[in-house]
């Protein structure tokens, strides 16, 4: 049985790097992509996927990713989880440089990929049965909140990528899946969206009770990727229990409402 190949962004940290290492326990090879070279050495190091070094809003290194792939085995598995936010301004407030970076982050760089990408992964269909595309959005494609709109419309974006493409591949053995997770608590994501300042991003997880990780996120990628080829999970959205709702979630120990007169 031919050992499937995943390429993996956003791999330096995060969900991605999660990911890498989720599917090289499961027993995929791996390409794992971002733009920080050093840490891609290290985690190439530790779990023998193989570093390549890019920046998936540049046509210039998506080109050399595509070239790279193509000359050094097949691609069964795009994994597409590099993205993120800045900013929670207002819409009134928001700076188009923010949302200029958002949009070239979460969905140019994901129809770069799938453009570049699509020859290779349906030639690895033909050999070995199916390939498969998929895509880590966020709960932020499915409903706006204040102070959200940039990244709300991101990932919104993202989101209507892959349906369109799920459309698109009718009739082809390639899986479009959508993975919209909730709150994940990451060393960055926060971070970087609050401009750096750690107070600020350690507030938005305060008092919360098991947010996701990264491993909780990958685990599931991991699933929907091992799961029969013929088999193709939509739209997975993922939450932890104490975020019922984008806009509803509860600050303290988790504790079931008994009647002790019951």
């Amino acid at each position: 049985m031919t050992t499937r190949r995943a390429v993996v962004t956003g791999a330096s940290s995060g969900i991605g790097e999660a990911t890498a290492r989720a599917l090289r326990a499961s027993g995929w090879d791996v390409v794992a992509v971002a733009r920080r070279a050093d840490r891609l050495a290290a985690l190439e190091a530790e779990t023998g996927a193989v570093a390549f070094a890019a920046d998936l809003t540049a046509d210039a290194d998506v080109e050399a990713l595509t070239a790279f792939l193509a000359g050094s085995g097949p691609v069964h598995a795009l994994v597409h989880v590099a993205g993120g936010a800045r900013g929670t301004d207002r819409v009134e407030d928001g700076k188009a440089s923010d949302w200029r970076w958002m949009f070239e982050a979460n969905v140019l760089s994901a129809q770069r990929l799938v453009a570049a990408l699509l020859p290779q992964l349906r030639r690895a269909a033909v050999a070995d049965g199916h390939a498969d595309t998929l895509f880590v959005t966020s709960t932020a494609a499915q409903a706006a909140y204040a102070g959200g709109s940039g990244y709300n419309a991101a990932k919104a974006g993202e989101s209507m990528l892959a349906h369109a493409l799920r459309l698109e591949l009718n009739g082809e053995p390639i899986r479009v899946i959508e993975v919209a997770p909730g709150m994940v608590y990451t060393p960055e994501f926060a971070l970087n969206r609050l401009g750096g300042d750690s107070q600020a991003a350690q507030r938005v997880y305060e008092g919360v009770e098991d947010p996701l990780t990264g491993e909780d996120v990958a685990d599931v990628i991991a699933y929907a990727l091992n799961a029969p080829g013929h088999v193709n999970l939509d739209l997975i959205t993922m939450r932890p229990v104490a975020q019922s709702a984008h806009f509803l979630l509860a600050r303290g120990p988790l504790w079931p409402r008994v009647d002790d007169d019951a």
